[in-house]
């Protein structure tokens, strides 16, 4: 069992609480098996809302996969009281935005994809379907007539 952080940085300009929002946001990822190391070709996304049974009944997990390698049962879990909005006060800085915990599937990459909502820094004016896939986004903010945007944005993994 293992506690993996994923850490955004990004530069903001003139916005704040940059976030996952909803229960349906996905996390694409690329998934790792513990035991053989096999890493998945494809993005596979872990959503909030979705749960899978464990063998045995013990309990779920947000993702339960069988290695197509060595046939070993993974799973993950989206620990969903570790999800934190990246601020104004973060910008140009790693922070901590979800944490997983991994039982044999571990996350080694990371796509952000749509579904990240914002607000302006001054004006609180909300940004919402927030694509980051081309890791920059820019907006326009009506109420400071200023604008807005997420840049460079980047990633890492930590163990936690």
């Amino acid at each position: 069992l293992q506690r993996i952080g994923l850490q955004l940085r990004a530069t903001l300009e003139n916005i704040t609480r940059l976030r996952a929002e909803g229960e349906d946001f996905r996390w694409y990822l690329k998934l790792k098996c513990g035991n053989c190391g096999e890493v998945s070709e494809k993005w596979q996304y872990l959503r909030l809302m979705d749960s899978a049974p464990l063998k045995g009944g013990r309990g779920s997990a947000t993702m339960v996969q069988k290695c197509k390698l060595c046939s070993r049962e993974n799973s993950i879990d989206i620990l969903s009281q570790t999800i934190k909005p990246y601020n104004a006060e973060d910008s140009e800085k790693f922070k901590t935005i979800v944490e997983f915990e991994s039982r044999g599937l571990e996350p080694v990459d990371f796509q952000p994809q749509a579904g990240f909502a914002a607000e302006g820094a001054e004006s609180g004016t909300p940004f919402n379907d927030i694509n980051l896939l081309e890791k920059d986004w820019n907006d326009y903010d009506e109420k400071t007539k200023e604008s807005v945007g997420i840049y460079e944005v980047t990633h890492k993994f930590v163990k936690c």
